[in-house]
């Protein structure tokens, strides 16, 4: 599902097997009803989450939904699998709910899942310049080398690609709080390996200006307010 935008007519037909042409009689005799509203216009915009009804009979009707889920390691960033248990298991009518930005099987912390497609393209694209934080638990003490790096970015020659700018500060001896502006294949554990210090721990802390919620355990979720849903593609400059 997605809240992208198109006309009313060519909605309408699409929903009902019709020719654009064929809607005009339709709102002519005021038969289409929009969000509650009798429909008058054929240019109307409407998107996925338009409730849309003909006749009486609600040909379309689907609200979005944005949830916030607090995921545990070993469940996997999605809603379906045949070894794991998925992120969609732990959320009360996942229905059509994907995940919008993953984490690795055995990270924690805050996950995102919605059926709008719109929201969730726009968390994951580097364009957006979308921050994601993380606490990072490692097998060796940091030392003064880390932050200038992960500043700098790093080259993965195998891809031909250099890291985005990343902030680094240390929280312990063996903890650090990463912000990431991209989201690249094992990339916090790659940019560590540089140091040849394995990563025991990989903790997602919030995306965007939306902090993981204290209150919710592992494993729980909860709906995200209207301020929330804002939050979390609020961007930000490396």
């Amino acid at each position: 599902m997605s809240a992208r935008r198109s006309r009313l007519d060519r909605l309408v037909a699409k929903l009902l097997g019709i020719s654009p042409d064929a809607v005009l009689p339709l709102l002519a005799q005021k038969r289409i009803v929009v969000d509650g509203i009798v429909a008058q216009a054929r240019e109307q915009i409407v998107t996925g989450f338009t409730t849309i009804a003909v006749d009486g009979r609600v040909v379309q009707s689907h609200a979005p939904r944005y949830v916030m889920l607090h995921k545990p390691c070993g469940v996997l960033s999605a809603t379906r699998d045949g070894r794991h248990p998925v992120a969609s298991d732990l959320v009360g009518d996942a229905g059509d709910l994907h995940v919008a930005g993953r984490l690795d099987l055995h990270a924690s912390g805050l996950l995102l899942m919605t059926n709008d497609g719109a929201w969730s393209r726009r968390l994951s694209a580097p364009q957006s310049r979308v921050a994601k934080q993380y606490v990072v638990t490692l097998r060796d003490p940091l030392d003064e080398r880390y932050a200038p790096a992960f500043a700098t970015g790093m080259h993965f020659p195998y891809e031909n690609i250099t890291t985005r700018p990343a902030l680094l500060e240390p929280l312990g001896t063996h903890s650090a709080r990463v912000t990431l502006y991209e989201g690249r294949y094992h990339q916090l554990k790659r940019m560590f390996g540089r140091f040849r210090n394995p990563v025991l721990g990989i903790h997602r802390i919030a995306i965007g200006a939306l902090p993981l919620d204290a209150a919710l355990p592992p494993g729980e979720w909860r709906e995200l307010g209207a301020d929330e849903i804002a939050a979390a593609c609020m961007a930000s400059t490396p």
